[in-house]
């Protein structure tokens, strides 16, 4: 899936402007931070005039206010800037804030040996999931994604178990946004969706079979983190010739529900 429209008028829109308590300029901020993806050390001016749509006057201002704060840093050789301390800052409070991660931890660690897989835990970022933990086997050939790395919410296991646990109402908020997105794409995006919902209700689980990456088979289950995060999404999946279909329709899907089961629990006992 390619970008057609960016993020900052894609959540903002024209409903923004008319809202006395939203602060246009700390979101233009913000979203500057947004643009830096794996895999993007450095960007320029340009760079971000690009992928925000904003005027480049208004991102040199913006980009001279975050470096004074630390939040970038700026490459004098290159003409261009790079993540600054303060947003790392940032995210480690928020990750070691989360008790579920570390409750869910042995248990992920658990299925991802017994199944010679990955298995992570997930949270939505707009119409992406970011994950937030990440436990591999030892096999040799597994999926090499790490806490930080992002999938896409509509077309991975893990964001369609999440949007099928999400209330209808927002749920329904997302896939809009998600086709004004990816219009192109829509019907594809749709139809998996849609029988990832009805997997969900007669299973528990949600599968994306070669569909994110045709290499790649996972299997989702959503789960409601107890401490303000909202829904979060779990997954287990590799590569499709070592974890296919049947695999994870009559094993690993079951599991990964009842590791949901034991999270919950744990959770509601207030740890381990």
């Amino acid at each position: 899936m390619n970008d057609r429209i960016p993020d900052l008028a894609l959540f903002t829109g024209a409903a923004s402007e008319k809202d006395r308590q939203f602060v246009t300029a700390l979101a233009r901020g913000l979203e500057i931070l947004r643009c830096f993806k794996a895999g993007d050390r450095y960007l320029g001016n340009q760079d971000l005039v690009k992928r925000t749509g904003l005027p480049k006057a208004t991102i040199s201002r913006l980009t001279y206010t975050l470096r004074r704060l630390g939040y970038l840093s700026y490459a004098e050789n290159l003409g261009k800037y790079h993540l600054g301390t303060g947003v790392l800052a940032l995210g480690h409070s928020m990750l070691s804030n989360m008790d579920v991660r570390q409750i869910a931890r042995p248990f992920m660690q658990q299925l991802a040996d017994y199944s010679q897989a990955s298995v992570a835990l997930g949270a939505r970022d707009r119409l992406s999931m970011v994950y937030i933990e990440n436990c591999r086997s030892s096999a040799t050939v597994t999926l090499r994604l790490d806490v930080g790395s992002r999938i896409p919410i509509a077309g991975t296991a893990m964001g369609r178990a999440l949007l099928s646990g999400l209330p209808e109402r927002e749920r329904d908020y997302l896939l809009d946004l998600t086709k004004k997105k990816f219009p192109a794409e829509w019907t594809q995006i749709k139809n998996g969706v849609e029988r990832s919902l009805r997997e969900f209700q007669t299973r528990g689980f949600c599968l994306s079979v070669g569909e994110w990456q045709k290499d790649v088979n996972a299997v989702g289950v959503a789960i409601t983190s107890g401490n303000g995060a909202g829904i979060l999404a779990f997954n287990c999946g590799g590569p499709a010739f070592q974890i296919r279909r049947q695999m994870l329709e009559d094993d690993l899907g079951p599991r990964l529900v009842q590791l949901v089961k034991n999270v919950e629990a744990a959770l509601s006992r207030g740890g381990m």
